[in-house]
């Protein structure tokens, strides 16, 4: 996985770094994206690596024009989708679907209209619509954030499990981090949804802190719900006993592995700078004669105190 990351990286990095004659001599080249609004800390991110993508981009192409729009409702993106063909007249789609259903049929009727359509994240319900799909790997943050406490706990303890939405992604990750654990002697004491949301996470591991007196691990799967289950930990004097372990690349968390934090000693990648990786591989599409078509499914990075700097990125919302 991390050999076709970083492949997929030089790949990305060698399309926008040659200007090409064919884009450069055509016609503008507009590419819509079309993303949820910043309603929590992983989409603020979303749109902060969005929009620093298309100044990247435009500044490398004076021919792409880059036209970012952001919804807070699945009615609302399927609008702006409408407008992005009818009045944009664009040439190629980048899309996180707000939500899988009820985005299906405009991405389509967008494919239908001859765009080039790349879909982020969210997977349509109905398989094949996209030319090409990018997300993280849900099933691998399960894994390697099971193997990390497997191997830091040396195979026995206790722990609470923080799960997300009850969605595919959340079972996903879940049902690998506990495959991950079978044969091991670690326990997990109790597993609850804190809808990746650092206030349901406070709320949740208060509930773990009063009832379990013994807690060695903590997964809180992303690192919203990570802040507020740090929070409760120190409201409860329990910071020695235990370590945490989030998800997703918040620069908070991020800082703290950089920094040694002992209660937060990793992190693990579900970067909202997918959305960059996806602009770029749609601009490939126009920029360069190297096919585009197909999955780009990014690895689950462990972030550790050696590498930490690497993903931190202090403008970034998240």
């Amino acid at each position: 996985m991390k050999t076709f990351t970083k492949y997929l990286g030089a790949a990305c990095v060698l399309g926008l770094g040659l200007a090409s004659t064919t884009a450069l001599a055509a016609d503008k080249i507009k590419i819509g994206v079309s993303i949820p609004a910043a309603t929590h800390g992983w989409a603020g991110g979303l749109n902060w690596h969005a929009e620093q993508a298309e100044k990247r981009i435009e500044a490398t192409y004076p021919n792409i024009d880059v036209i970012v729009v952001s919804a807070n409702g699945a009615s609302e993106q399927a609008n702006d989708l409408e407008d992005l063909v009818s009045v944009q007249n664009i040439d190629a789609l980048v899309v996180l679907p707000f939500e899988s259903d009820p985005l299906t049929i405009p991405v389509q009727q967008v494919k239908e209209a001859g765009k080039f359509v790349t879909v982020v994240d969210r997977g349509l319900s109905i398989p094949g619509i996209e030319d090409v799909y990018v997300a993280g790997n849900n099933p691998e943050l399960g894994r390697v954030s099971g193997e990390y406490i497997r191997d830091r706990l040396n195979d026995e303890g206790k722990i609470v499990v923080l799960r997300g939405i009850p969605t595919t992604i959340d079972t996903e990750r879940v049902d690998a981090f506990v495959d991950t654990l079978d044969g091991s002697k670690i326990e997990i004491l109790d597993m609850k949804h804190a809808n990746w949301n650092r206030d349901d996470g406070y709320e949740v591991m208060q509930d773990f802190l009063s009832r379990f007196p013994k807690i060695d691990a903590v997964w809180a799967q992303d690192d919203d719900i990570a802040l507020g289950v740090i929070e409760a930990v120190k409201q409860a004097d329990r910071t020695d006993e235990m370590f945490i372990v989030g998800g997703a690349g918040m620069k908070d968390i991020i800082k703290r592995v950089m920094d040694g934090d002992k209660l937060t000693p990793i992190d693990v990648l579900y970067p909202p700078a997918m959305i960059a990786t996806a602009i770029d591989i749609t601009v490939m599409k126009f920029t360069s004669n190297a096919p585009v078509e197909g999955r780009y499914i990014l690895g689950a990075t462990v972030v550790t105190q050696e590498n930490a700097e690497n993903f931190y990125f202090p403008d970034s919302p998240f």
